[in-house]
């Protein structure tokens, strides 16, 4: 029986700034984990790989504003940072 990744914990060392903006890249790391599980049934971040969060950013919001895919940005940012990868990503 496997358990959900708890993506709290995962980046509870990594976060930082107010209760607000840590909720939002909570918030938005979950709908990140939820796409990429939904696509490529992958739901642990440590299994991800850089194609995985390229196509959330590129394919899953591209209907979405510039200043939301921005916010995801960061949320990736954060998550790469935690990965200890060096993936860099555009919009």
């Amino acid at each position: 029986m496997s358990t959900a990744f708890d993506m709290d914990l995962f980046l509870a060392g990594v976060l930082t700034g107010s209760h607000t903006t840590r909720q939002r890249h909570l918030r938005q790391a979950k709908a990140i984990q939820t796409a990429i599980a939904e696509r490529w049934q992958r739901d642990n971040p440590w299994t991800w790989q850089r194609k995985h969060l390229a196509w959330f950013l590129n394919h899953h919001l591209n209907q979405h504003t510039q200043s939301t895919r921005y916010y995801y940005l960061l949320t990736m940012q954060l998550l790469t940072h935690r990965l200890g990868k060096s993936w860099q990503f555009n919009l």
